[in-house]
């Protein structure tokens, strides 16, 4: 345990979260996305987990270290449902109030096709799986930045 990090953050995913620069893609995945092969393509190329999270709980703790980025508008993105594509399921407004809340005002994500969503997966910098069970679980988060000190 460390002083003023989220205990949900372990060592693999906060060396992950760390080494990513500005503007590099994270997929947080529920346990149906084919996440152990997305992940080989990825730059890191390993599957990190956040087994016994939900999507909320865990992008939750992820943004409690990580920026997202402000300058585009695809800074967070949720896999859309297949023939609904506006649709948003109780999965995907849990994520969305997690991120409301890090960023202080509402910023809405972006609905990426199944398809091309896996596409963008796979030219991430890393995949994170977490323990959410419901479909369409599965988000992309921007890393922004830290603006200098005073």
């Amino acid at each position: 345990m460390l002083k003023g990090i989220d205990h949900r953050l372990n060592a693999e995913v906060l060396h992950c979260l760390r080494a990513m620069g500005h503007g590099d893609l994270l997929v947080v995945a529920d346990t149906n996305f084919p996440s152990d092969s997305v992940a080989r393509d990825t730059v890191l190329g390993d599957l990190l987990r956040m087994e016994n999270l939900t999507a909320a709980e865990a992008i939750q703790a992820i943004l409690s270290v990580l920026p997202l980025d402000t300058f585009v508008e695809d800074f967070a993105a949720r896999m859309e449902i297949v023939g609904a594509p506006d649709e948003v399921p109780p999965v995907q407004a849990e994520v969305q109030a997690a991120i409301d809340s890090a960023e202080g005002r509402p910023r809405p994500m972006v609905g990426v096709e199944r398809f091309d969503f896996y596409d963008r997966a796979r030219n991430a910098y890393a995949v994170i799986q977490t323990g959410e069970r419901r479909f369409y679980g599965c988000f992309l988060l921007r890393k922004g930045v830290i603006p200098p000190e005073g």
